[in-house]
């Protein structure tokens, strides 16, 4: 089951959080839909793992009742610019930011991170799980595709207690919410501007400057730093990044 939304006040959900612009506006509309949230970062071995600290900051400031870390290292299977030797690609255009799959692609990553924030869900109680994933500024990545949360969330609900319990008609199962899924950044941005996020708070940069914590000084270069400036420029709102 997937949803772009709910009014149930006080339900709880599990919230992907890295510490960026994306993620820290999909918790700030489960704070609107009536959810009470558990953020959940995952150490993965990023190349920017200073998003970690942002991560909870942003937690904090939106008012989620609990913070979760997950530590796994996917330096060891590698293949990514983020977490292996390889260079973050910077100032390329925006036609080359919209073609094909991107060396900074993370194998299978929203296929974990999914897979761990079920899990987590299973066991605090909850049955609702935002990302913040979307279809239009999503530099190429498939495992942001609706195709993709809609094949997840049948799975989650194939492969789990909660899923199979309702499956046979006792409670209810696991849904996937996208509140961002239709949103270029430029309105993700104005949404977050109305549901009170924190900017400032957030990092959505490759390759920061690792002498910058908590909030790192983005390279202002890579792709995510292009599309991040760019949708405050279209937004009409001020930036607050510090890019060096």
């Amino acid at each position: 089951m997937q949803s772009d939304g709910a009014t149930t006040q006080g339900k709880l959900a599990v919230v992907l959080l890295s510490g960026g612009l994306d993620s820290a506006t999909a918790l700030a509309a489960a704070r609107r839909d009536g959810f009470r949230s558990v953020t959940l970062a995952i150490d993965y071995g990023q190349r920017h793992h200073l998003e970690l600290a942002a991560a909870n900051l942003v937690s904090r400031q939106l008012g989620a009742v609990e913070h979760r870390l997950v530590k796994l290292d996917l330096r060891t299977i590698g293949g990514s610019a983020l977490t292996a030797d390889i260079a973050v690609p910077k100032d390329r255009s925006e036609k080359a930011i919209g073609e094909g799959v991107p060396i900074t692609y993370v194998p299978a990553r929203n296929l974990i991170f999914l897979s761990i924030a079920t899990g987590l869900a299973e066991v605090v109680g909850a049955r609702d799980i935002f990302v913040g994933v979307n279809a239009i500024d999503y530099s190429g990545y498939p495992d942001c595709r609706p195709e993709f949360i809609e094949s997840f969330a049948r799975t989650a609900n194939l492969g789990t207690q909660v899923g199979t319990e309702a499956i046979a008609g006792k409670g209810s199962g696991f849904s996937i919410h996208t509140p961002l899924s239709a949103l270029g950044k430029a309105d993700i941005i104005r949404l977050g501007v109305k549901l009170g996020v924190d900017y400032s708070l957030t990092t959505s940069c490759y390759d920061p400057r690792s002498d910058s914590s908590p909030i790192p000084i983005a390279c202002g270069s890579c792709d995510s730093c292009q599309l991040r400036r760019r949708g405050f420029q279209e937004a009409g709102v001020p930036d607050p990044t510090r890019y060096s």
